[in-house]
């Protein structure tokens, strides 16, 4: 057997019996968008934030957009920021929108640089607040964004616990229940002509004139364009297992009774 022979029969039986792949994939990151380099009242802040909602980021990869950083050119500490998210139990995995010298820096502390990907600030939301039942939703701005057409991914069976769908640049329906511990995700709108459980997660890649529909509510998170509203103990009296509706009033996430 010459040279080239075994060298092509070793790479085809490396080939066959490989012990890693590299492959893409497709993963909703909460994004940490940091406005200040006082890495006191970002924990302080932190702590407020995630007193209601932790289990939902508990040990979940965050990334850190410092877009929004009053001082563009501040040295954060990334070796102490990243302690700080540790006992808060969040996983930072990399910085985007930082200048030369912070991307540097997050470097040298062990974070990836990022660039793109859809905005879903946890530490920006707003507490729902309770709907004026005699809300007209006609009256709700729509973003001039908002595409004009889009397609839809329909869902026929149950979505199991620990099952993620996600309907990339399109709406999401769902003909069955979703389960508590599953997550569905949109781009666009969600409908669920069945109890919603878990989690929806719609308008992903900041689509903020995305809505969520369902026949029963019963879900542990909802989320619109990165504003969310967590339910630790369920939805109250007045949604919990009704027909309602979610969208965006400015940063505020309404929820109403569809009937």
């Amino acid at each position: 057997m010459n040279s080239e022979v075994a060298n092509s029969s070793r790479a085809e039986a490396l080939s066959n019996n490989a012990v890693v792949e590299l492959k893409g994939s497709v993963f909703t990151l909460p994004i940490l968008v940091v406005k200040s380099s006082d890495l006191v009242a970002i924990e302080q802040e932190l702590t407020k934030h995630l007193s209601n909602a932790l289990k939902f980021f508990q040990n979940a990869p965050v990334v850190i957009d410092l877009a929004k950083l009053q001082d563009q050119n501040a040295e954060l500490d990334f070796s102490e920021l990243l302690q700080i998210l540790g006992r808060q139990q969040i996983i930072p995995v990399g910085v985007r929108n930082g200048s030369s010298q912070q991307n540097a820096l997050a470097i040298s502390a062990g974070m990836a640089v990022l660039k793109g990907g859809a905005l879903q600030p946890i530490a920006e939301n707003t507490p729902a607040k309770t709907p004026d039942k005699n809300l007209a939703t006609e009256n709700v701005t729509e973003t001039q964004s908002a595409p004009l057409y889009r397609r839809t991914k329909i869902v026929t069976q149950p979505v199991r616990s620990g099952t993620q769908i996600y309907a990339a640049g399109s709406d999401l329906i769902v003909m069955a229940p979703v389960n508590a511990g599953a997550e569905i995700i949109a781009d666009g709108n969600i409908h669920v002509y069945s109890t919603l459980r878990g989690r929806a997660l719609a308008g992903v890649r900041g689509d903020e004139g995305a809505r969520i529909f369902c026949h029963s509510l019963e879900a542990e998170l909802l989320a619109i364009a990165g504003n969310f509203r967590v339910f630790e103990n369920g939805p109250g009296a007045e949604l919990k297992s009704k027909p309602v509706q979610s969208y965006l009033d400015g940063e505020q996430l309404i929820i109403v009774p569809l009937n």
